[in-house]
């Protein structure tokens, strides 16, 4: 008697590929299910509770820089002397635009303590100025400039002071 081989006792086959890819796509597509409906049940997608105002809002901002730009005016906003808020204000000429009425509102900006609103005065044509005093660490400052027809120009500006 003569010994004859034993066949292999497993031959992969194309039937078993497809049953690994069916298994593993089947147990992803499972998982990733579960997240999206957890992720949609858990946030509805709104980060604020009054989206529509806030719409009408952003819009109205949208208008006021579209009606800023034609005017053609330029703030530039910043600090003299550790503790003197400047600004200057020129057309599109870059000629100093007077008799505005300038405010300024700053706020720190991680939090609303110590926040404040201060009329600028005129100090020279287009230049105006007030002194807060205690401008130390970071403030956010945005300027309203007003003039006799209404027209209003807005800016803001992050002020760093040691």
């Amino acid at each position: 008697m003569t010994a004859t081989a034993k066949p292999a006792h497993f031959t992969l086959k194309g039937w078993h590929v497809l049953v690994g890819f069916v298994v593993f796509f089947g147990i992803d597509i499972a998982i990733n299910t579960v997240f999206m409906v957890s992720a949609y049940k858990t946030f509805p997608g709104e980060t604020t509770l009054t989206p529509y105002e806030d719409g009408l809002a952003y819009n109205a901002a949208l208008k006021q820089k579209r009606q800023q730009a034609a005017l053609g005016w330029r703030l530039a906003a910043g600090v003299e002397d550790h503790d003197q808020l400047r600004v200057e204000v020129v057309d599109r000429t870059g000629a100093p635009i007077k008799g505005l009425q300038v405010m300024g509102k700053l706020e720190r900006p991680a939090t609303e303590d110590g926040e404040r609103t201060l009329p600028l005065k005129e100090v020279a044509p287009g230049v105006y100025a007030a002194r807060p005093g205690g401008l130390t660490g970071a403030w956010d400052f945005e300027v309203t400039a007003v003039n006799a027809r209404g027209d209003v120009a807005k800016a803001d500006r992050r002020l760093y002071q040691p």
